[in-house]
This record gives C-alpha cells, sequence and structure tokens, in this order.
C-alpha cells in the first residue's frame, strides 16, 4: 500500500484523481477538471520562481498546454498527479531561467529562520541576511530547487523525491549536503 500521507491526500482521493486522469487520457476535453484543480499551485510555484506576473501566467499556460499534449504518456506512478504538473513547471522555470539569464528567489523570513534552526546556528540574527544572500546568489540550481521544496514549500523528503524522481534517501542526502556546504559557506 502506498503512504499517502506525506502528499496530503488519502487513497481514496488518490483514486478518484487516476480515474479523472484516466477519463482525461480518453477524452482530452475532460482535462479541464485537471487544469481547474491544479492551476492555481502550479501558478503560485512558478511565480515563485520568476518574480514577475505576466511570465508566471505564460510559464503556467505552456505547463498545462504540455500536459495536455502528453496526457496519454502520463503513468501513475503512486503519487499525485500535481507531481508530474511540477515536473513540467520546473522545466518551464528553467526555459524562463534561460531567456532572462537569471533567476528570482522569494525568500521568507520564516524559512531562512526553519534553515538556521537546522544548521543549529546560535547567531541567528547575525546570519539571517547572510544566508539570504547565499541561498539567492551562490546556490546552483538543483540545490536552490531542493532548499526551496524543503524550508519554503515545507515539503516532505518522499515529496521531494517523487517531484525530482530521486530516492527519498537521496533527497535527504543532498539536502543535507547543501545545508552543510551553506555552513561553511557562512563561516
Amino acid at each position: 500500500m502506498i503512504d499517502t500521507s506525506t502528499y496530503h491526500v488519502t487513497p481514496t482521493e488518490l483514486a478518484s484523481e487516476m480515474a479523472i486522469v484516466e477519463d482525461a487520457k480518453k477524452n482530452p476535453s475532460r482535462f479541464g477538471v485537471l487544469y481547474d484543480n491544479y492551476y492555481e499551485q502550479i501558478f503560485r510555484y512558478i511565480y515563485q520562481r520568476v518574480d514577475d506576473k505576466e511570465q508566471a501566467f505564460d510559464a503556467t499556460q505552456q505547463v498545462f498546454v504540455k500536459a495536455l499534449e502528453s496526457i496519454h504518456k502520463y503513468e501513475f506512478r503512486g503519487v499525485p498527479f500535481a507531481s508530474w504538473l511540477y515536473r513540467i513547471a520546473f522545466s518551464e522555470v528553467n526555459n524562463v531561467y534561460r531567456a532572462q539569464k537569471q533567476r528570482a528567489v522569494n525568500i521568507d523570513s520564516q524559512s531562512v529562520y526553519a534553515i538556521l534552526d537546522e544548521l543549529e546556528e546560535t547567531k541567528i540574527d547575525e546570519y539571517h541576511d547572510k544566508i539570504v544572500d547565499i541561498i539567492g546568489k551562490e546556490l546552483p540550481e538543483d540545490e536552490l530547487q531542493l532548499i526551496e521544496m524543503r524550508y519554503f514549500e515545507k515539503r516532505s523528503f518522499k515529496e521531494i523525491a517523487a517531484l525530482l524522481e530521486i530516492t527519498e534517501n537521496n533527497a535527504k542526502v543532498k539536502t543535507y549536503r547543501i545545508l552543510e556546504k551553506l555552513k561553511k559557506i557562512m563561516k
């Protein structure tokens, strides 16, 4: 049995969602239900990363166009359909970064304090601005993505693993290596 608790859905909700996906695979005109269910969260995910509302709208539109065009290729892997959409969204965000040659990072203080707490840092106020600068300017995209998912979006390692198509253990190891890297850079 699949543990759906880390995905914030029940087995019944997952089965219901899969019925909607299968229906959309057979009849693309029924894709609208999936669009309605996920548009807002995919838009927020993209907008958090591109920091321009029009670009976020455009990229979100592309995510759903690509999803509709590829729905027949979708395979259920025991995780919500949103995981597949997030992978498409991640690709679209990278397309925006390549076009702009820069990225946006929206960092809230509460998430920074969570990172500093995880690092067992006692000089929280002293290091707050420094870690914000490091995260925003020095982390490569793949490392930034893990930090964003874990600390800004509050995702479980299992959910991160599903979104990135890696093992849960690999998600943990990579995240803790990034934290160690942050600690070294801060000192």
